[in-house]
């Protein structure tokens, strides 16, 4: 089996409508991450001091030293950073989602104790800030659990969201797996949340940001002012809006950090989006455990085939028939790189279009060879398949005048004379009248272009019958 692991398609063209509480067009979602205290740092047992996310330029780590500087501007985040984001947001009466590295939380009692009584999530930010992309997996795992011990002995209750950030390949999985977490939030990859199959167990993602996020204080290219960060999250919010009103509402995040955003010039831009979205009627500021919550139940996961995951024998049972009497298309099918965009109709039709376009002229008239006569003898005598009976019925041929009947069996017999093989049509896509117009029009091509206009209408059928199954 070839199967690719990532999800292309998620929610697809057709997004679904959040209902968000309230029928709020837009849910607005701020994150804080606290992590002074947990960066790397040879205080802390690491090879190397931090250089991620300061206003240090070129930052770069110093192996076995402490370097003083990057640690005074992290300390800057909880001394400072922290007190005047917690005023503001307090100000504003919008509840914040921390995402707590858990040693930095149990340096930090106070600031615990204030997200506490201003009513904030406080999610896990993993247990140190540090990066785990080549970290082995036992160790990451045992590192997952220990952040969940002591976020709890620290918070005085387990975390039920998870953010690593400087996360690994297996981290979503490995996080998954414990089976309490109510959202991992380890992608950027949607606007909305979504149900990730994990092991057999259904995870709620419920996507991050880079982009909107005080971050890019820190990164070229980036913020270089207040005024800044506030135009592009304006922007965000006024698209994401518009979008909502039209019957799509969204989610937007937006990611904070003490040290960053915490800075008087920096966190200017900042209160000023607070003040203009607070200017607009149906928005929505919650936690991310709030999302979670309301999403588990007015959007709980689907189940239904998944084309991708099925066994050879499954797959070739449930679309064998998907062209008529030519199970070898599904056979052929399975053998090709299928992955999540696969699990949809329109997926899994270019799936079977693509074995169809790459098969020999002989196999391909061989479909063609299978389809039956439309509104033929095999009709009459109710020998078709479910599919076709079902399509021509659709269609009315199933109930012609004598004449109609008669004109059907002359235009099929002089085709197929003229052809070699039945007319082809995706019924579905015609009403009777416009059946026997094309049929008309049609019998006078040549045979190489019906020949290819057929084989077109076979792709056609089958993506209408994939519809109905998937």
């Amino acid at each position: 089996m070839q199967r690719y692991p990532r999800n292309m398609i998620g929610h697809g063209p057709d997004r679904p409508d959040a209902k968000w509480p309230g029928g709020a067009k837009i849910a607005v979602q701020f994150v804080l991450n606290y992590e002074e205290g947990g960066e790397n740092n040879i205080l802390h047992g690491d090879a190397a001091s931090e250089a991620f996310l300061s206003d240090i330029a070129g930052a770069a780590m110093w192996p076995g030293q402490r370097h003083w500087n990057m640690e005074s501007i992290y300390e800057y985040g909880a001394r400072a950073g922290f007190w005047r984001l917690h005023r503001l947001f307090t100000g504003y009466d919008i509840p914040l989602t921390i995402y707590g590295v858990a040693t930095a939380l149990a340096r930090s009692p106070e600031q615990v104790e204030a997200m506490k009584d201003a009513g904030w999530e406080i999610a896990s930010h993993g247990l140190k800030w540090v990066e785990h992309k080549d970290m082995p997996e036992e160790e990451e795992r045992a590192a997952i659990a220990e952040a969940i011990r002591l976020h709890s002995e620290v918070v005085g209750e387990a975390p039920r969201g998870w953010y690593t950030g400087r996360c690994s390949a297996n981290t979503v999985r490995l996080v998954a797996e414990t089976g309490q977490f109510d959202y991992v939030s380890d992608t950027y990859d949607d606007d909305l949340p979504y149900w990730l199959e994990v092991d057999g167990r259904d995870q709620l993602i419920i996507p991050y940001t880079l982009e909107a996020n005080d971050m890019r204080f820190a990164t070229s290219p980036g913020w270089i002012e207040g005024e800044m960060f506030y135009t592009y999250l304006k922007d965000a919010f006024d698209t994401l809006i518009v979008e909502g009103e039209a019957g799509k509402p969204a989610m937007m995040s937006v990611g904070l950090h003490c040290r960053l955003i915490g800075r008087p010039g920096k966190m200017a831009g900042l209160k000023r989006f607070l003040d203009y979205i607070g200017g607009f009627e149906g928005v929505w500021t919650p936690t991310r455990l709030e999302i979670a919550e309301h999403w588990a139940k007015t959007h709980p996961p689907k189940k239904g085939p998944r084309p991708s995951t099925m066994d050879r024998e499954t797959f070739v049972g449930t679309f064998g028939g998907i062209v008529e009497h030519s199970p070898w298309v599904a056979e052929r099918a399975f053998d090709l790189e299928l992955g999540a965009a696969h699990d949809r109709p329109a997926g899994l039709a270019n799936a079977l279009a693509r074995v169809l376009r790459t098969a020999s002229h002989e196999e391909r008239l061989g479909v063609l060879q299978a389809h039956p006569d439309l509104a033929g003898k095999l009709a009459e005598a109710k020998r078709l398949t479910e599919d076709s009976t079902a399509e021509q019925a659709s269609a009315g041929l199933d109930a012609l005048t004598d004449a109609e009947r008669a004109r059907f069996t002359e235009l099929n017999t002089a085709y197929v004379d003229k052809h070699g093989f039945p007319f082809i049509i995706a019924v579905r896509d015609h009403d009777k009248a416009g059946i026997l117009a094309a049929f008309e029009r049609r019998i006078a091509n040549d045979t190489e272009t019906e020949f290819a206009e057929a084989c077109r209408q076979v792709e056609r059928i089958a993506r209408l019958r994939l519809e109905a199954v998937l």
